[in-house]
């Protein structure tokens, strides 16, 4: 890499690192996963940046690389993966105090890491990145019906997992 390519790479992870840190931690649930996710896609543009000098082309490869990487570790490491509980977990009572919004911030991430991976990320292209359901196709390889389908899965999920933590906190 050139010394022009490097300030490139070097401006473009300043500029995009923290959107990208944020899409692998909903993704991972975990800012320690979510760092090793981002530092490999990162790592891996480097080899590559002479080809992905365009910054929407680059980014595109790093936020495919997060989520190509993210399904493979969670199929290697499937012993780590969370598994469900006979009970629910309590949640705070809501009120109008402040820390409800923190709370229930909390409890959409907790239902969202209980998603299967392929669900998970479907969620979070679709509503974090604002993604189409064509764009998310392509990002995660699968056919459009597929994204409808764990599309309408993981929100059935959720509904479900919503309305046993509210039951729990009345």
């Amino acid at each position: 890499m050139d010394i022009e390519d490097e300030r490139q790479f070097r401006e473009f992870v300043g500029a995009r690192s923290k959107a990208l840190l944020q899409t692998a931690y909903l993704l991972t649930g975990d800012w320690e996963n979510a760092r090793d996710l981002v530092q490999g896609a990162l790592a891996a543009v480097a080899r590559r940046w002479n080809q992905l000098s365009d910054p929407e082309r680059a980014e595109a490869y790093v936020r495919k690389a997060i989520y190509h990487a993210h399904v493979d570790r969670t199929r290697l490491l499937s012993w780590r993966r969370e598994r469900s509980t006979a009970e629910v977990p309590d949640s705070a009572a809501r009120n109008s105090d402040p820390a409800d919004a923190v709370a229930a911030r909390q409890d959409v991430m907790e239902a969202l890491r209980q998603l299967p991976r392929g669900q998970r990320a479907v969620m979070v292209l679709r509503y974090f990145e604002d993604r189409s359901d064509r764009e998310i196709a392509e990002v995660l390889g699968i056919s459009t019906g597929t994204v409808r389908s764990q599309h309408h899965k993981a929100l059935k999920a959720l509904r479900v997992s919503i309305d046993i933590n509210e039951e729990a906190a009345c």
